[in-house]
């Protein structure tokens, strides 16, 4: 891949179907605190439609730098021989498929990949690992993590400690922040070639990464919420695309 000084992130997108004029408009979308944090970073987004076959995936993965998955529904519990619970949300096997394929692709190619609340679990999904179907219930003594009906996406929940040594440590310049918490789910078995970079007070794993990757990391926040106010969190999309700017 040759040096980009306008690399192309790819944004995975969401289906949703809107009432309209006394019926349905179907939606492939992706909401713009996403594509302002990629575009503030530096990078061009690329948004990745749903419904495409592996080939028809293979070919825009091919031509672009680095990926983005961002957050959503739930991960499909079949996905990782899990349990349906009263709780999920947003399952959609043709997202599934295309932020798998996506993933593997980007970890097995080496290309830059930052993942985001959903696509921290996708991502250790795809590579092997489950999920908790729901941390309040599956969880003794967690956090409340599940604030997305209670409060602004920007408020703050609670701190992380983030591994010295971590790429994660090294690209937000500090061992320890404050995130927002928009999830419900969680990693349980870490997939393997993942570590946990970072963890909640309660234990839940609040970022990932593949130590052999030149950028993946997956934060269970949501820091395209947070970029206005804190450079950090503007850091995390600015280490992806200056990895897909000039790849090692």
């Amino acid at each position: 891949m040759s040096k980009n000084p306008l690399p192309l992130i790819s944004c995975t997108t969401y289906h949703k179907t809107i009432p309209q004029n006394g019926s349905s408009l179907d939606i492939i979308g992706l909401m713009p605190s996403y594509i302002k944090a990629v575009v503030a970073a530096g990078g061009v987004p690329v948004l990745i439609p749903l419904g495409l076959n592996d080939e028809q995936l293979l070919a825009i993965f091919s031509r672009i730098d680095g990926l983005l998955l961002p957050g959503g529904g739930d991960v499909d519990p079949a996905e990782y021989e899990g349990h349906t619970h009263e709780t999920m949300f947003g399952i959609h096997r043709y997202r599934a498929r295309t932020e798998q394929l996506n993933a593997r692709t980007a970890v097995a190619q080496q290309k830059p990949l930052l993942a985001i609340c959903r696509g921290i679990q996708v991502l250790n999904v795809a590579l092997g690992g489950s999920l908790y179907e729901d941390i309040r219930t599956h969880y003794p003594n967690a956090l409340t993590h599940d604030n997305f009906n209670n409060h602004p996406a920007s408020h703050i929940s609670h701190e992380v400690a983030i591994q010295t040594g971590t790429k994660l440590a090294q690209q937000l310049g500090q061992t320890q922040t404050h995130v927002n918490s928009l999830h419900h789910q969680g990693i349980n078995r870490l997939a393997d070639g993942l570590i946990a970079s970072a963890t909640a007070p309660d234990g839940i794993i609040e970022a990932v990464e593949l130590p052999s990757h030149p950028y993946a990391i997956g934060v269970q926040w949501h820091p395209e919420h947070l970029v206005q106010n804190d450079p950090a969190m503007l850091s995390l999309f600015k280490g992806l695309v200056s990895a897909a700017t000039d790849p090692a």
